[in-house]
């Protein structure tokens, strides 16, 4: 077998554990455990990209509280360059310059806050340029924003932040584009199309975040720079020839869009006038621009914006669309909030329309006359909550049209009962598909998966045809647009239809395999296990089972055929194809697949390679006891970089050639681990109570004594066996634990995996757990009477059932637990404003019927009514703001604890959603658990809050972290309770 010499190793690492090596542990022994001061010292890296070349790596090193480092390596000649606090990093496509921005020092931004400066005075950004051939860096203060051109080299252009004292008579000397002599010309009006110039009388001078900043435009190589007044957005052609910039003038008088030519230099203006200039666009070519504008309404109440059009060679812009056009439905405008976009040859300009909203009403009214009141409708589509949590959305909506560009016609895609369209092959296909999902949205309250009717919609005519009906699938075009592809759950296959006529054809028919997921034990349909997408020419279309890729003929003409010649199924493996462009659409024939697969078994991981035609099995290129990301290619070059790690290697850049010849490492971004004691992980393997194998992971202390008895600390959410390879970095989470953290202090650490019976979440839960715990002590190693777990959300929710039916841990830490399933039932997910009765009936609470039809399923899965059987110290932390599970479903289980006089604690971190965000909060709910399980599961002492709490009254002056018996613990900087 490929995999004996992983299995091998496997069972030595196995071996090495349970026997100890007290040679190495001699040497280790000037190793120390991990505690919370490690926070501090660890990065983790960010925003990584190769040049297009291939010649240079970057990526930003950025700890949990404090300034990142921005680092640069030359690849071919192994050279660093490192930049304090640089990031948003990006290289210029000719791979000369790496343009970043830098983040001022985090000490002087929190200085200026606490002097209560104002936004304009704190510490901002400055612009970053490093020429990478001599390493010189030209740094720029109080940039915005910057943009690059896609697709060639030598030009910058960065957006300055507001100076802080504006000479304003220097700015009525300065007009946009440096053209004193056409600032403020106006093109002569094509009148068939653009109506007159409205009256500009004296405007009122606008507020200063609705006037423009200084733009600059840089010659990377010269350095030489021009300057443009009051930009509030701009945009360069993929093929940098061109820029387009839009101006807001304090007075309105200098307002427009202009066009930069970067050869000569030359600045087009292409509309002016007072108004608002916005949602800028090229074509592919960059020949054309697009915006939106209310120049020609601009003093109406209720302005209306047009749809404006360039191309090279004209005079100037055109109206293309407009309230009242042919085309745009009566009563409708021109959306601001549906930005224009060209189709991929650049014939058809897309944008967006909506009803005109009927005006405010006059607001005569004091705040305390006012009626505030939401009406509940039990023929609401959505619930209330739910509306308005989507308010802005639904205000902001709008409905794709079409200007077909060689006509100058408009057509309405998108409507009142199809809002959602999207047009085939990058916009240039002559059908589009449109999806519904008003008849079915309440029904979004209680089924899964949701419903909608799908459109084939003819974009020359606006015409559609109802290609399905209350489907739960989600139809996707080919790349050419010629067939329409889905996966039907009810057929547990996936079909494909011709878009220019005729039926379905059932694509997968002869495949002797399931194509859903087998793992998916939740009441509703399990979801495909995915495709690959289309080859060229829409010739096939690629889809998985658990194991292989399949290539299917849309025809129907030819029988299914494994790509992967089996190989996947014979071996265990997983093979999923690796997309190295992102922008491709359709896979070469003649192209080699690079697979990324897995061992379901060992979880060894890797790379293959494949070919669309080929009759051999995919050949391995890299296979190993490691997790690997996807790697990503330089778009010029043959060279990708990737993250690779396990349980002691931290997910550093590796770069590579396409064959992984000589795979390297890039990266060191924690070399101060070796300093620290670490953790050792092993698969184990048992059954449940009702027979089902399982895995699970046990991590132990990188110094492990077999003849010792150690602390064990059980988590668990669902499943979690298949990240044996990944890497826990000792960073505050936001709500579980960090198993090498833990392992480094001296527990033992089993993750189990947990499968479910509809029905019965809870008792699934410990009918897995226990039997596996049981298993884990019966090696010896572990203390019997100290055995503690931990979990958040649903795996809080188990927790609190769990030990409602056993007292085998002695204390357990549950977060945002579901606590009483008949009130949580009812209740609404604030994060979303959606009920949660979904979740009960079809999804991860896995009851799998109504509360109406299943009274004692609920009753029975709710910890509340059986917490009068709680023995086990209980620990929660529920926050008030939480938007997932309700609030009040902690505050059920702790008071029905507080009444029976059973030890449980709530923290409650204020403001705070589902988990702490903050990172003193989720430093200081990783402090409270280690000492929670230190004082229950180790003996140490107890800490304050443990004992009693902390007193409304010395909120704030204390967190109670300190041990009972020391003096109080001043709360450090940033880390105050509120």
């Amino acid at each position: 077998s490929l995999y004996g010499d992983a299995m091998r190793a496997t069972v030595l690492c196995t071996l090495a554990l349970l026997v100890g090596l007290s040679t190495l542990h001699a040497q280790e022994s000037s190793k120390v455990p991990l505690d919370h001061s490690a926070y501090d010292e660890w990065r983790t890296i960010e925003g990584e990209a190769l040049s297009r070349d291939g010649h240079w790596l970057l990526y930003g090193l950025a700890p949990q509280d404090g300034d990142a480092e921005l680092r640069v390596h030359g690849l071919e000649l192994d050279s660093l360059y490192a930049v304090p606090r640089g990031s948003e990093a990006a290289f210029t496509a000719d791979g000369a310059f790496a343009v970043f921005l830098i983040g001022p020092e985090l000490a002087l931004v929190r200085q200026a806050r606490r002097e209560e400066k104002k936004k304009d005075d704190l510490p901002q950004d400055s612009l970053g340029i490093l020429d990478l051939a001599t390493g010189e860096v030209v740094r720029v203060e109080r940039v915005k924003s910057f943009q690059l051109p896609e697709d060639v080299g030598g030009w910058l252009a960065y957006l300055l932040e507001r100076p802080v004292e504006e000479d304003s008579a220097a700015e009525e000397e300065t007009v946009p584009g440096e053209q004193p002599d056409t600032a403020h010309v106006e093109q002569e009006p094509d009148t068939a199309l653009v109506p007159q110039e409205p009256d500009t009388a004296q405007a009122e001078e606008k507020d200063d975040d609705e006037v423009g900043t200084p733009l600059v435009l840089r010659h990377l190589t010269t350095g030489e720079e021009r300057r443009f007044e009051h930009v509030m957005e701009y945009v360069f052609a993929k093929d940098g020839r061109r820029l387009a910039y839009a101006v807001s003038s304090p007075d309105g008088s200098g307002d427009g869009v202009w066009v930069v030519e970067l050869a000569s230099g030359e600045s087009v203006p292409l509309l002016t006038g007072r108004g608002t200039y916005e949602s800028l666009a090229f074509d592919e070519e960059g020949r054309q621009v697009a915006f939106l504008t209310n120049r020609d309404d601009v003093d109406a109440e209720q302005p209306s914006y047009a749809l404006y059009h360039w191309r090279v060679g004209m005079e100037g812009a055109r109206r293309a669309a407009h309230e009242g056009a042919e085309g745009v439905p009566q009563g409708w405008w021109v959306s601001e909030h549906g930005e224009p976009s060209f189709s991929e040859n650049g014939r058809r300009l897309f944008f967006g329309t909506a009803p005109r909203p009927a005006p405010e009403p006059e607001d005569s009214l004091l705040d305390e006359e006012k009626v505030t009141v939401d009406i509940w409708h039990w023929q609401d589509p959505y619930l209330q909550p739910m509306q308005l949590d989507r308010l802005d959305e639904e205000r902001k909506r709008h409905y794709t049209a079409v200007v077909h560009l060689r006509h100058g016609t408009v057509v309405q895609l998108a409507t009142l009962t199809v809002p959602e369209v999207a047009v085939g092959a990058e916009g240039d296909a002559d059908v589009a598909l449109g999806s519904s999902v008003l008849p079915y949205r309440q029904l979004r309250s209680w089924d899964f998966p949701w419903y909608r009717d799908v459109y084939l919609v003819d974009v020359r005519t606006g015409e559609r045809e109802l290609l399905l009906e209350k489907t739960q699938a989600r139809p996707s075009l080919s790349p050419d647009a010629k067939y329409v592809a889905w996966y039907d759950n009810r057929e547990e296959a996936w079909f494909a239809q011709s878009t220019r006529g005729g039926g379905s054809v059932k694509l997968t028919q002869g495949i002797p395999h399931p194509l859903y997921d087998e793992e998916d034990d939740t009441p509703s349909p399990p979801s495909p296990y995915g495709s690959a997408g289309w080859t060229e020419d829409d010739r096939e279309f690629l889809v998985y089972d658990r194991h292989d890729i399949w290539a299917t003929d849309p025809t129907g003409r030819s029988a299914p055929r494994n790509l992967t010649e089996g190989m996947g199924r014979a071996e265990n493996l997983r093979f999923r194809y690796v997309r190295l462009d992102p922008e491709e659409e359709a896979i070469a024939d003649e192209q080699p697949l690079l697979l990324g697969a897995i061992h379901y078994h060992t979880k060894a991981a890797g790379f293959f390679r494949a070919r669309v035609e080929g009759d051999a099995q995919p050949q391995r290129l890299l296979f190993m006891d490691r997790r690997f990301t996807t790697p990503r290619k330089a778009r010029d070059a043959d060279r990708f970089f990737f993250h690779r790690s396990s349980v002691d290697e931290f997910p550093d850049v590796w770069v590579s050639d396409l064959d992984f010849a000589e795979p390297r490492r890039v990266s060191d971004a924690n070399p101060q681990q070796a300093d620290y004691l670490w953790a050792t992980v092993e698969l184990v393997e048992w059954r449940s109570t009702d027979g089902v194998p399982l895995q699970g992971l046990l991590y132990a202390p990188e110094d492990f004594d077999p003849s010792r008895q150690y602390p064990l600390i059980v988590y668990f959410y669902e499943r979690n066996s298949h990240n044996l390879h990944t890497h826990y970095p000792p960073l505050p989470h936001r709500s579980v634990i960090r198993p090498t953290f833990y392992a480094s202090r001296g527990y033992v650490v089993f993750i189990p995996d947990i499968v479910y019976r509809e029905g019965y979440p809870g008792q699934s839960a410990l009918d897995c757990v226990v039997p596996g715990v049981l298993e884990v002590a019966r090696r010896g190693f572990i203390d019997e009477e100290n055995i503690g777990m931990q979990g958040h959300s649903w795996g809080g929710y188990q927790i609190a059932y769990m030990v409602t039916r056993t007292n085998l841990f002695k204390a357990a830490a549950g977060g945002a637990p579901v606590s009483n399933m008949t009130s949580a039932y009812g209740g609404i997910r604030w994060g979303s404003g959606m009920s949660r009765m979904f979740q009960y009936e079809r999804t991860q609470s896995r009851i799998g019927a109504s509360l109406w039809e299943a009274p004692l399923r609920y009753l029975e899965n709710s910890p509340v009514f059986w917490a009068d059987k709680i023995e086990t110290p209980l620990l929660m932390m529920h926050n008030d703001q939480d938007g997932a599970v309700p609030w009040y479903q902690g505050i059920e289980l702790f008071v029905a604890l507080r009444r029976l006089g059973k030890p449980a604690w709530l923290v409650n971190y204020n403001g705070e959603p589902h988990w702490p965000t903050t990172y003193a909060n989720k430093r200081d709910w990783n402090i409270r658990l280690q000492q929670f399980f230190d004082h229950y599961l180790k003996g140490a002492p107890a800490p304050e809050w443990l004992v009693r709490g902390v007193p409304a009254l010395e909120k704030g002056r204390t967190l109670g972290l300190e041990l009972v018996g020391q003096e109080a613990a001043v709360p450090q900087e940033g880390g105050s309770p509120r």
